[in-house]
């Protein structure tokens, strides 16, 4: 693939790196530069040398904070040091993974026609300027979208964090109106944005893993506590559940031919109910008690409808 734009070519050939190593887990500089001869796309006819290897690998820790280093005996293999930051959820993870997809899909232009993608609107507008009011404190003036009241408001927000979420980045904010509350705010319900000159102070004691601690999805509200919650799955989709797990404290305590047992803690608020029941009847409540009559209720309304 040819591409004029040098700084997206050299990202290009970082996220090869970053990517033969982590699959390999170790590899030579050797066995690196004939995988790296062997790759049409990246190479272009000329050999790695290893004084631009130990330049990538500077700009991979500067981009990425991913850290390749030498084993410094036997056959002298490279790996990623801090490899556990590129399988866990957060930012670097993130980013890697953004970068890998972009380089694979920069690479298949030949192809683009039989490419489907999921679109994200709400990232194109918006993100930017509240992740660059993020990094200095500054406080936000939007006009936002209630679909409550289908009414718009224009209010200041201090933003503390942003969250991508089923398509959809939200920002978290305290607002002007509201006190102390912090709120959510979609950003593809944004009308308008403008960053202001005032700013204000994060508590020293938040943190976007705390806020979050024990939340499904977007919604983390104190009225809702973490508690234990058990599922019923029947045995094709505990495959998928089992592979993409729903939440991070998953656990699989039985399993039989015809169903498996799950269980969590969490916060089962909205978007997790919401959740259970776009799995249908796959998918049984078996605690806590609460949630299985509020899923019972939801069903007996649906069919009341349905039944006319």
């Amino acid at each position: 693939m040819i591409n004029n734009d040098r700084g997206q070519t050299l990202i290009n050939k970082y996220v090869w790196v970053i990517e033969t190593i982590y699959r390999r887990k170790k590899i030579s500089f050797k066995n690196l530069n004939e995988l790296w001869l062997r790759d049409i796309d990246m190479r272009r006819g000329v050999e790695l040398s290893k004084r631009t290897f130990d330049h990538w690998k500077d700009a991979i820790w500067d981009m990425f904070g991913i850290s390749i280093v030498n084993e410094n005996r036997g056959e002298y293999r490279y790996y990623i040091e801090n490899v556990e930051d590129i399988s866990k959820n957060g930012l670097r993870s993130w980013l890697y993974n953004t970068f890998c997809v972009s380089n694979a899909l920069a690479n298949s232009q030949c192809i683009k026609d039989r490419i489907l993608l999921e679109y994200v609107p709400s990232s194109q507008d918006y993100l930017k300027p509240i992740i660059e009011a993020m990094k200095e404190n500054r406080v936000l003036r939007i006009t936002y979208y209630f679909y409550n009241t289908g009414e718009e408001m224009t209010f200041e927000v201090s933003p503390y964090c942003v969250k991508l979420f089923r398509q959809r980045w939200y920002m978290i904010a305290k607002p002007s109106y509201d006190g102390e509350k912090l709120r959510i705010y979609s950003l593809d319900r944004i009308q308008e944005l403008k960053t202001m000159n005032a700013t204000f102070s994060m508590p020293k004691d938040w943190t976007v893993e705390d806020y979050f601690k024990d939340c499904f999805g977007i919604f983390a509200g104190p009225d809702v506590k973490a508690e234990r919650v058990v599922l019923k799955v029947n045995a094709s989709q505990a495959n998928y559940i089992r592979d993409l797990e729903l939440h991070e404290s998953q656990e699989e305590i039985e399993q039989n031919e015809e169903y498996s047992i799950f269980r969590y803690w969490l916060r089962p608020y909205y978007d997790f109910i919401q959740e259970l029941l776009w799995n249908g009847a796959d998918v049984e409540v078996l605690e806590p008690l609460w949630l299985r009559d509020e899923i019972e209720s939801i069903v007996e309304q649906l069919y009341k409808k349905y039944k006319k």
